[in-house]
């Protein structure tokens, strides 16, 4: 990859190995700087908004960093965003870096990550498939992140004119469900009413927002607007909590 200039400002033009990994579509540029310490040292903001851009650049959701684990951990990661902000936790990501970690040669199959929320425990199952522990849901605003006291559930918040009911969730990064009425359409809710719900006045930090419908007991559609990146084909780290949230 040769880094070359973004809407944002210049990146310095330098060939820079990646791999491009999804989990269900939610595509990343991954750096392995455990093999290319000297990439640590790049502006990492400047490069996922350069990388991101899905006409002049490699096109993905956002830039993730694979690092040394540190203490307690196999391996570490990073998660920089489109627009170049940095993420607590990606649970598609995570489960790539794992992938990818364990191909490497960097952990075996059962490993843990050192993430920005904390450590994360997972596995790569036999048939490819990836294993992840995100951890104890946090349902309290301060948990959370967002402004006031006590649970974010089931409340009202004014959006575009509209009434909606949203629950406050988070796995590591804060998020939002909105259950949709019947006959809504999902993918219209996360263009028209994700970017508003993302600066909510309560998310001082901005929040990832999901629009959710339940299908049956076992069973969740669900469209999402990720904080920093938009709309996005999937997003591990909200499926926890659109799972959690009560209807």
């Amino acid at each position: 990859m040769a880094a070359g200039a973004s809407r944002e400002g210049p990146v310095s033009a330098i060939d820079i190995p990646f791999v491009k990994m999804h989990g269900l579509g939610n595509d990343y540029v991954y750096l392995d700087v455990i093999r290319q310490p000297e990439l640590a040292e790049l502006d990492h903001p400047a490069l996922a908004r350069a990388v991101s851009d899905r006409h002049r650049g490699i096109g993905s959701d956002g830039l993730i960093l694979i690092l040394p684990g540190g203490p307690g951990a196999d391996v570490g990661m990073r998660i920089f965003n489109a627009d170049g902000s940095e993420g607590e936790i990606c649970g598609n990501g995570v489960r790539c870096v794992m992938r990818y970690a364990k191909a490497q040669g960097y952990a075996q199959a059962a490993l843990t990550v050192r993430a920005r929320k904390g450590l994360v425990p997972g596995e790569v199952l036999p048939d490819g498939r990836v294993r992840v522990d995100m951890g104890r849901p946090a349902l309290t605003r301060e948990e959370i992140g967002f402004t006031g006291q006590g649970p974010l559930r089931d409340a009202s918040v004014a959006v575009l004119g509209e009434e909606r009911r949203v629950t406050g969730v988070a796995v590591g990064n804060p998020h939002i469900v909105v259950f949709a009425e019947p006959g809504e359409d999902l993918a219209e809710l996360a263009v028209r009413l994700g970017p508003p719900l993302e600066v909510v006045a309560f998310a001082p930090r901005r929040t990832n927002v999901e629009f959710a419908r339940v299908l049956a007991p076992d069973r969740i559609a669900m469209e999402v607007w990720e904080r920093g990146s938009g709309r996005t084909q999937a997003c591990g780290a909200g499926a926890a909590p659109a799972s959690t949230s009560p209807v």
